[in-house]
């Protein structure tokens, strides 16, 4: 080693890192350009998806699902409606929409109603209300009742109200024994026919008997009793 090859402590290395510039110089220019981007707005940052959002009914499609404009003025969603949302959403209502991410949404639940005085239940099939323990009770100033066919299984039934009325083309009861209270009874019908295998008992205080053309009286044995008085009266009797 000679004396050239010497050089003191403090003395800079001729090597490649010497050459090199610090690392903070090297980024420099990076970030002087990072501080000059202005930060970004409210109105234009992206918020992240919570997974569910409110929004407002605008339209509902013809394949059951629905469009539903964001509440915070973004894009439109196309939402179908979820099994659970039994609540036919209407135009105007609040609704509340979930999904995984913003592109795969559904409808959840009617949060509020643009017209609260009109509500439907609707279901794409079959529906069975049922309780296991305790009762159901339907509550309304008027009850409607529509179907094209409907079948009532009920073991024991009480009614009570003030007036019935029923409107059919044919009605058919079958029973073992009928029983009937009343103050009045009328029957208008066109024809009658009743037929009484065994016995049948009338008992009245008075019972009057017309008909405009004939009236007859057949039996094997006929009785015609009185107390009092019994009068036959025609232009003509036969007797015999």
């Amino acid at each position: 080693m000679t004396p050239r090859d010497i050089r003191p402590l403090d003395a800079p290395c001729a090597t490649r890192e010497a050459v090199q510039p610090p690392a903070d110089d090297m980024h420099a220019p990076d970030m002087q350009a990072l501080l000059r981007k202005p930060f970004p707005s409210a109105a234009t940052a992206v918020s992240a998806w919570t997974g569910s959002a409110l929004g407002t009914v605008a339209e509902a499609l013809a394949d059951g699902s629905f469009l539903i404009d964001a509440r915070d003025g973004g894009e439109r969603w196309h939402c179908p409606l979820a099994a659970s949302c039994l609540l036919q959403p209407e135009a105007g209502d609040t609704v509340l929409v979930a999904g995984p991410h913003a592109g795969s949404l559904y409808l959840i639940a009617v949060v509020t109603q643009a017209d609260a005085s009109r509500s439907r239940i609707v279901t794409e099939g079959d529906l069975t209300i049922s309780s296991r323990r305790g009762s159901i009770a339907l509550q309304a100033p008027a009850l409607k009742l529509q179907a094209q066919k409907a079948q009532v299984d009920i073991a024991e039934m009480d009614y009570r109200g003030a007036e019935v009325r029923v409107t059919t083309l044919v009605a058919r009861f079958v029973g073992r024994t009928l029983e009937t209270v009343l103050d009045r009874l009328s029957v208008l019908t066109r024809s009658s026919f009743r037929l009484t295998e065994e016995v049948e008992q009338v008992r009245a205080g008075q019972i009057d008997m017309q008909a405009s053309e004939t009236l007859r009286l057949h039996a094997k044995n006929t009785l015609v009793t009185s107390k009092a008085l019994v009068k036959v009266d025609a232009e003509q009797i036969h007797m015999g």
